[in-house]
């Protein structure tokens, strides 16, 4: 299939980064907001590599930065909980732009209790887990923030995004419709080409690291039926590791998926003794190289990744 990844190159000069400064906390975000600012300039990115949103801390350097910035644009505090005290501290003439808050998102409330866990039943680190983040912080919204794993989310963000990077540059409006214009198209293609490549995989029990797929899961009628969320930093206890193999087993799982930020090792070690195969799935593209083309890659990946382990599974 033709691909579909975001953005044509420039052929116009981009206007000087320090003119039309835009600072992005995620990749996926950072994509989406590459695309609009195509042959306008480059955002920042602040949340970078295997790092997550949940534990990120800025570096002063970064906090500079977000300061002299046009644009702030965010998912919500709920996912990023460093932009609280940011965005208190940042002149008026920074204008925050919070994800969650554009028209026409579908919503989702977390997944809790059941199969889907909040921690590691008491194995704990000293550092901050992203699991443990997800369910104390969202309790505040009822909300699952993975909002970007849906494509129709997706192109509701770039029409907001859309409205806001205008406004802050309104001699690069037009181009940054045209650009809106273009991705709203191919995020319909790749919404399309991703269905047609899970569809066979209806049905077919899994089970993820930590419960953050539901966006994509409901788009495309495919089912996560439990989380494992152990700490990263500290190797299950024989005990723990023999609950979850029981729970694997019990809940017929095909596949467990683990993530770029947390060791494969303890996937191998879950999955020892049943019949699940092991996988990975990565919703923030930890590994794709950021800008325009990241989203479509993410999105791709994540397709293919279910396809691999629960194609051979079958």
């Amino acid at each position: 299939m033709t691909s579909l990844a975001f953005g044509l190159m420039a052929i116009a000069p981009s206007v000087r980064a320090a003119d039309a400064e835009i600072v992005v906390t995620i990749r996926p975000v950072h994509s989406l907001v590459s695309g609009l600012m195509e042959g306008v300039g480059t955002p920042r990115l602040l949340v970078e590599g295997v790092a997550s949103p949940h534990a990120f801390t800025l570096k002063p350097s970064e906090a500079r930065a977000a300061g002299k910035a046009r644009v702030l644009v965010r998912v919500s505090e709920q996912l990023e909980p460093f932009t609280e005290k940011l965005v208190r501290s940042l002149p008026q003439s920074v204008t925050v732009v919070t994800l969650s808050q554009a028209p026409g998102l579908t919503r989702h409330a977390l997944r809790s209790g059941g199969a889907f866990e909040a921690h590691d039943d008491g194995e704990r680190s000293g550092n901050a887990r992203h699991g443990d983040h997800d369910h104390e912080h969202d309790a505040k919204s009822g909300n699952d923030p993975h909002i970007w794993l849906d494509p129709a989310n997706a192109r509701a963000m770039v029409a907001y995004l859309r409205t806001s990077l205008g406004r802050a540059m309104p001699g690069q409006a037009q181009r940054i419709d045209a650009n809106a214009a273009r991705m709203m198209q191919q995020l319909t293609r790749l919404e399309a080409e991703i269905a047609d490549t899970v569809k066979p995989l209806a049905g077919r029990p899994f089970v993820v690291f930590h419960d953050a797929y539901q966006y994509f899961e409901r788009r495309f009628g495919v089912t996560a039926i439990g989380s494992v969320t152990v700490s990263p930093e500290v190797p299950p206890s024989a005990r723990r590791l023999s609950q979850l193999r029981a729970k694997l087993t019990r809940l017929g799982a095909a596949c467990v998926f683990a993530e770029p930020q947390f060791a494969p090792r303890v996937i191998s070690s879950i999955i020892e003794g049943t019949t699940a195969r092991k996988g990975t799935l990565d919703p923030l593209g930890a590994a794709i190289p950021a800008g325009p083309g990241l989203y479509a890659t993410l999105m791709r990946d994540m397709a293919a990744s279910l396809k691999g382990c629960l194609g051979a599974a079958s």
